[in-house]
C-alpha cells in the first residue's frame, strides 16, 4: 500500500504544514515582545494578559468560520484566506498607532491561526493514505513547534540589535513584522497544491478527486478509496443536529475534552510567557530568551520522536504517558515556587514538561481530532472542538498573569497555585484518555467511521438487550 508518488505527497503535506508553522510563529512571537510591550504601552497585569490572549479571540472566530468556509470554499481556498490574514496581521501589529490597534491586528492574525489550526491537519488527513496519516498529520505539529523555535531565534537576534530602550521602542515591532516572510511564502506555495479529494467528492467532482488521489496512490488503492468515500457520503451531508445524535455526540464530547485538556494542562503559559517565567527564576533578559530557545528546541526534538512513534506505539499510550509526565514536572515547578527554592534546577522540569507535551498532547491531539469524526460532519465537529481549544487557551493565557499577580494567591501559595492547578489537570487528562478515547492507528477514515459511530450504536443496542434480558 505504498504511495505511487511519495515525493508529491510529501510536497503537498509540507505546503499544508506552513499553516502550522505560521500557527506556531504567530502565537509564540508574543513571548519575546510581551515584556517590551508592557513597558511601551504601560500595561497592567490584566492588559498584559489581554496582549497575549487577544489573538485567541480571533482564533475562536476562525475555528468557527472554518466549518462554513471549508465546506463552501474548500480546504485549499480557506487556507489561502488564512495566509492573507497572517500577512495583514504581521504588518499591522508592527506599526500600530496605539494599543487598541495592536489588539485589533492581533485578532486578525488570530482568525488566520484559527482557520489554519483546523484546516491544515484536516487537509493533510484527507490527502494522506491511511497507513501514513498519523505520521503526516503529525508533521503539522512539527511545523507548529518549528515555527515557535524559529520565532524564538528571531526574537533573540532582534533583541541583540539594540539596548533596552531600543527594544521597548522598536525591537518588538520587528519581531511582529518578521512574520510577513513565512506568510508570503505560504500564500505563494498554496497555489501549487490540489484541492482535497474528499471535498471534491462532497461537491460531486468525482473525476477531479480521482486525479488527486492518483497523484499519491496506486490505481487499486485510489479506486477503493473513492468507493469508501462515496459510501460515507451516501447519506445527506451532516448538519448541526447530526452532532447531537448518540454516536456523533460521544465523539464530539471526546473531541472537545481532548481540546480542552490540551490547553488547561498549561502548555501555553510556557510558550507565551517563558521569558518572564525564567526571569522570575533569576535569569537576566538575554539569558531568559536563550532558555526560551532551549524550550523550543526540546519541543521540536520530542515532536519528531512523536511523529515516528504515533503510528507504532499508538495514540492512547502516548497521550497517557505524556499527561502524567506533564503533571509530575509542573508539580515540581510548583514545589520550587512554593518553597521559594527557585533556580536553574527548575529548568530541568520545565524541559521535562515540554518534552512530555511534545511527545503526546501536542501532535497526537491533532491526529485524533483529524481522525475520529465521520466525513459528513468532520468540518462541523472539528470547528466545535477547535473552538473549544481556543476558548480554553484564551482562559489559560488571560488568567495566568492574573493568578500569578494576585496578592492572596501569592501570599498563600508563593506562586505555586497555577502550576499545581495545571498538574491536577494533567492527571485528569490521563484518566480521561484511559477511560474514553479510542485507539485509531492504522485504520482508514471510513473504517473509523464504521467502528466509532455504527459500532458505538451497536454497543448501545447490545447493552440495552442485556438489561432487558
Amino acid at each position: 500500500m505504498k504511495s505511487s508518488n511519495p515525493t508529491k505527497l510529501l510536497f503537498i503535506t509540507l505546503v499544508a504544514t506552513l499553516g502550522g508553522l505560521l500557527f506556531g510563529y504567530d502565537t509564540a512571537v508574543i513571548s519575546g515582545a510581551i515584556g517590551n510591550l508592557k513597558q511601551h504601552f504601560a500595561l497592567s497585569d490584566a492588559a498584559m494578559g489581554w496582549a497575549a490572549s487577544s489573538a485567541l479571540v480571533g482564533c475562536i472566530a476562525g475555528a468557527v468560520l472554518a466549518a462554513f468556509l471549508s465546506s463552501s470554499l474548500g480546504r485549499k481556498k480557506s487556507l489561502l484566506l488564512s495566509a492573507i490574514l497572517f500577512l495583514i496581521s504581521a504588518i499591522g501589529t508592527a506599526f500600530p498607532a496605539n494599543f487598541t490597534q495592536f489588539i485589533l491586528f492581533r485578532i486578525v492574525g488570530g482568525i488566520g491561526v484559527g482557520l489554519a489550526s483546523m484546516l491544515s491537519p484536516m487537509y493533510i488527513a484527507e490527502i494522506a493514505p491511511a497507513h501514513k496519516r498519523g505520521q503526516l498529520v503529525s508533521y503539522n505539529q512539527f511545523a507548529i513547534v518549528f515555527g515557535m523555535l524559529l520565532v524564538y531565534f528571531v526574537n533573540y537576534f532582534i533583541a541583540l540589535q539594540g539596548n533596552t530602550t531600543w527594544n521597548i521602542a522598536t525591537g518588538w515591532r520587528w519581531m511582529f513584522l518578521s512574520e510577513a516572510i513565512p506568510a508570503g511564502l505560504f500564500l505563494l506555495m498554496l497555489l501549487l497544491v490540489p484541492a482535497s479529494p474528499r471535498w471534491l467528492m462532497m461537491k460531486g467532482r468525482r473525476e477531479e478527486a480521482k486525479q488527486v488521489l492518483l497523484q499519491m496512490n496506486s490505481v487499486d488503492v485510489t479506486q477503493q478509496t473513492l468507493s469508501n468515500i462515496e459510501a460515507s457520503f451516501q447519506q445527506k451531508q451532516g448538519s448541526w443536529q447530526d452532532l447531537l445524535k448518540p454516536g456523533m455526540r460521544k465523539l464530539l464530547v471526546i473531541g472537545i475534552f481532548l481540546s480542552v485538556f490540551q490547553q488547561v494542562t498549561g502548555i501555553n503559559v510556557f510558550l507565551y510567557y517563558a521569558p518572564e517565567i525564567f526571569k522570575s527564576f533569576g535569569s537576566g533578559s538575554n539569558t531568559a530568551l536563550l532558555q526560551t530557545i532551549l524550550v523550543g528546541a526540546v519541543n521540536l526534538i520530542f515532536t519528531i520522536i512523536a511523529i515516528f512513534t504515533v503510528d507504532k506505539i499508538g495514540r492512547k499510550p502516548l497521550q497517557m504517558i505524556g499527561a502524567l509526565g506533564m503533571a509530575l514536572c509542573i508539580g515540581m515547578i510548583g514545589f520550587g515556587a512554593y518553597t521559594q527554592n527557585v533556580g536553574s534546577w527548575l529548568l530541568i522540569f520545565v524541559l521535562g514538561y515540554i518534552a512530555s507535551f511534545a511527545l503526546s498532547w501536542g501532535p497526537v491531539t491533532w491526529v485524533l481530532l483529524s481522525e475520529i469524526f465521520p466525513n459528513k460532519i468532520r468540518s462541523l465537529a472539528l470547528s466545535v472542538a477547535v473552538a473549544a481549544q481556543w476558548i480554553s487557551n484564551f482562559m489559560v493565557s488571560q488568567t495566568f498573569p492574573m493568578m500569578d499577580g494576585n496578592a492572596y494567591l501569592k501570599n498563600t501559595f508563593q506562586g505555586a497555585f497555577p502550576f499545581w492547578l495545571y498538574g491536577v489537570m494533567g492527571v485528569l487528562a490521563a484518566a480521561f484518555v484511559y477511560r474514553f478515547v479510542p485507539e485509531t492507528k492504522g485504520k482508514s477514515l471510513e473504517e473509523l467511521e464504521e467502528t466509532l459511530v455504527h459500532g458505538h450504536n451497536k454497543t448501545i443496542k447490545s447493552a440495552q438487550l442485556e438489561e432487558i434480558g
